[in-house]
């Protein structure tokens, strides 16, 4: 076992288990799986320090080292493991889970082995993996050749704000893809630094995105993309710098960049910005009505961008994401939680020929005397950026209501916390309200050259406002005597003549400009 970022890891809390596979007595290879562990003990309840400014405060940090040995508990790991974490119960069985799914893997390796071979197998993934490389190369020699830059930032919400800068350069030469990093800016003393795993991997995820996804995902896939990101960098970190945000959000910024610096180069295959952040809100104590500590990793779904052909989708988890949110029921009946509300954020993804896809708001009432919770959000200070004339998406927010109080405010206000959008270890106590607000995602092409019955859908679904559609889209839509909407045509028209917009068919071709990242700053 082992979560080290600085050996091959990801963040603190991903742990990588490996178990090796004989067969007739001989070596074949290794089954191996990785999972995030709710509960690693640091500064913070739940794995997310996100006030942390060196990794030893994130949470136990083990170097490889053997979890079981010939079948037998490695007890004084063990010990130090269950001795560390808050609640060493969940960690047990995650531990235990992991450990029964390489007992899996293996048995299933067994069988393969045992009906094809070992030598056809060893030829067979040989020829797997060039046959994922030709077909790689192939669908990257549709890109045209040439050099692309982008550049955005990862951010934190104090005043005035802070930004690390992340800067790409991508050069497309026949079939092959060199991603340079070269020019970010400097680790820090934050947690949104990472790894070079998570930066390699953000890479291949935006390229999947553009190529056809039958392409078998082994090594062979990976061949033609090289990255380089100079250690000691927000996009390679190294000792102590912590790291616990790279996963969740530098990867999915990571990956917008790619597909940022890619759009001049295929703009029918790339969207706008998504929200870009995973909404981390962590949260433990002792439950009033069991006596036990619980604890507890949520997070929101963001609205994607918007591309050539559709809408970007709504409250969907971040792009290197693979779960759902915490249904209401869960919450409700395991943690001392009351959700007052959740539903989509109006008017939250970039207006655009395709609009972005919508954020969510969620507001939690404190049902315990007492809970400690921590927040690590992005995107709270700028909006989502959108492609080819669509605006931007609308940022998070991470507000708090106290039980004596009429109305919400920032974290900073309320507790004089640095930061709005990085907080750890803040006592919530019972009638608080906490409002959590995913970003929106950015918009693709002009706005007013969106479909009218589009827009209209969007007013009576709740989507999109009445004052949004006509001062953005340049639609009139008006209350029907007999109840309902309608687009008031001759407003319409008048309204979407005032600004000339180019033919939607030939708006990537004509729009040659990168997307404008906004910096200014949106107040909380």
């Amino acid at each position: 076992i082992h979560n080290d970022p600085y050996r091959g890891g990801a963040h603190l809390p991903e742990h990588v288990v490996i178990k090796p596979v004989y067969y007739d007595g001989e070596l074949f290879g290794y089954v191996s799986n990785i999972a995030h562990m709710v509960e690693i003990g640091g500064m913070a309840v739940g794995g997310f320090a996100a006030t942390a400014t060196e990794v030893y405060q994130e949470g136990l940090r083990l170097p490889p080292v053997w979890l079981m040995r010939e079948g037998e508990y490695n007890q004084d790991v063990w010990r130090v493991i269950m001795a560390n974490h808050r609640a060493p119960r969940y960690s047990w069985g995650d531990l235990h889970a992991m450990m029964a799914s390489l007992n899996v893997a293996e048995q299933r390796v067994h069988e393969v082995l045992d009906q094809h071979g070992v030598e056809r197998i060893e030829r067979i993934s040989d020829e797997l993996m060039d046959y994922a490389e030709r077909w790689m190369r192939n669908e990257l020699r549709s890109i045209p050749d040439g050099d692309y830059t982008f550049e955005d930032f990862m951010e934190d919400s104090r005043d005035p704000p802070v930004r690390d800068w992340i800067r790409v350069a991508v050069v497309v030469d026949d079939g092959s893809l060199l991603v340079d990093f070269t020019g970010s800016d400097p680790q820090g003393p934050h947690v949104v630094n990472c790894t070079y795993g998570v930066t390699a991997s953000a890479v291949y995820n935006a390229i999947f995105q553009l190529v056809d996804d039958d392409i078998p995902h082994n090594e062979g896939a990976y061949r033609p993309i090289t990255v380089v990101a100079p250690p000691g960098t927000v996009t390679n970190v190294v000792e102590p710098a912590p790291s616990v945000g790279g996963n969740t959000e530098t990867h999915p910024r990571l990956w917008s960049i790619v597909l940022g610096a890619l759009s001049k180069a295929v703009p029918e295959l790339v969207a706008a910005s998504t929200g870009g952040t995973a909404c981390n809100f962590l949260f433990g104590g002792v439950h009033p009505d069991t006596g036990r500590y619980y604890v507890h990793y949520h997070f929101d779904g963001v609205g994607w961008g918007g591309r050539a052909s559709a809408d970007g989708n709504s409250h969907q988890v971040v792009p290197n994401g693979n779960c759902p949110t915490t249904p209401v029921e869960i919450f409700e009946t395991r943690y001392p939680f009351l959700e007052r509300s959740y539903h989509l954020r109006k008017d939250s993804g970039g207006a655009g020929t395709h609009r972005g896809g919508l954020g969510s708001e969620r507001i939690l009432e404190v049902c315990a005397p007492s809970i400690t919770m921590s927040a690590l959000f992005d995107r709270m200070i700028s909006r989502p950026w959108g492609l080819f004339g669509g605006e931007g998406g609308e940022p998070s927010r991470l507000l708090i209501k106290r039980a004596e109080s009429t109305e919400f405010v920032t974290f900073r206000e309320a507790f004089g916390t640095l930061s709005n959008s990085r907080v750890a270890n803040i006592e919530l106590c019972e009638g608080d309200q906490v409002m959590l607000c995913s970003p929106g995602g950015g918009g693709y092409g002009e706005p007013r050259q969106r479909a009218v019955e589009n827009v209209l859908t969007d007013v009576r679904e709740g989507m999109v406002s009445k004052q949004s559609a006509h001062n953005i889209y340049g639609v009139e839509i008006r209350n029907h005597p007999d109840g309902g909407l309608y687009v008031d045509d001759d407003t319409t028209r008048t309204l979407r003549q005032e600004l000339e917009t180019p033919d939607p068919k030939t708006l990537p071709s004509q729009s040659t400009e990168l997307p404008t990242i906004d910096t200014s700053y949106v107040p909380q």
